[in-house]
């Protein structure tokens, strides 16, 4: 058992942790390993077995706490692999009024927006690719692939077109696309998004840190620049646990 685990889990740490039962106080302890950032997000439970040892008490409390750990949502079980940690998912509401870029939502929601890169480059586009932005022949798709986080959680996976006419450094975009795509006034001034349900697979559940199956928000947008002209051509898969798409509806003009 690594020594972070151990400290929390000894049976002097348990003993010392009030008055209740044996189940409680261990559920306790590692419900505020969590919420003080000791056990992060993704990190792997020691066996029950082995805390039951390590801790002097029996598997059928360990199993108890953790139980109640999982039913509250910050333990999850994952089949064939073990028991992990679950960082407390902070909701985030978009509205579908605004044009903004992830960056830009998380600032006005005070959250830390980052990127794990996973493509950055000028390819030979796809047929889709080539009619969704018009390409003639011979041109090149700048291509950004990326895992979006706010606050250190996985919150999205985003895969973005645009013509290497608009993007011809696609390494020039180290945090937000539509503030480079402003100061080469490329900048999209309105946009169509088009949202579906759906279940997240294989690679995308491992990076976003989900299990396989769980829901997804499939979206699809394509964005305009004021001359008619499409600049962006985007997929994205969204953590249904932690969006929110928000639209405000009013009565049509008579």
């Amino acid at each position: 058992m690594s020594g972070d685990i151990s400290s929390l889990l000894s049976p002097e740490q348990l003993q010392a942790a009030g008055t209740g039962p044996l189940y409680l106080k261990l559920k306790q302890a590692i419900e505020t390993a969590i919420n003080a950032g000791q056990l992060k997000h993704g990190d792997a439970l020691p066996p029950e077995r082995e805390i039951a040892d390590f801790a002097g008490i029996s598997r059928v409390t360990v199993r108890k706490a953790v139980d109640d750990l999982v039913e509250a949502g910050l333990l999850v079980r994952r089949h064939g692999s073990g028991t992990f940690v679950v960082k407390p998912v902070q909701r985030v509401e978009q509205s579908l009024s605004l044009l903004t870029s992830f960056t830009e939502d998380m600032a006005r929601r005070g959250l830390k927006a980052s990127s794990r890169w996973l493509d950055r480059g000028l390819h030979l586009p796809s047929p889709e690719e080539a009619m969704m932005l018009g390409l003639a022949g011979g041109g090149l798709v700048a291509r950004l692939e990326r895992l979006r986080i706010a606050n250190d959680l996985p919150l999205a996976l985003e895969r973005a077109s645009l013509s290497a006419e608009v993007l011809p450094d696609p390494a020039a975009v180290t945090g937000s696309l539509y503030e480079v795509l402003a100061r080469s006034g490329h900048r999209p001034v309105r946009a169509v998004q088009r949202i579906s349900a759906c279940n997240i697979r294989g690679d995308d559940a491992a990076l976003l840190g989900v299990q396989t199956g769980d829901a997804g928000l499939s979206i699809e947008r394509i964005s305009y620049l004021a001359s008619g002209r499409v600049v962006e051509f985007t997929r994205s898969l969204y953590r249904a646990d932690a969006y929110d798409f928000v639209a405000e509806l009013t009565l049509p003009q008579s």
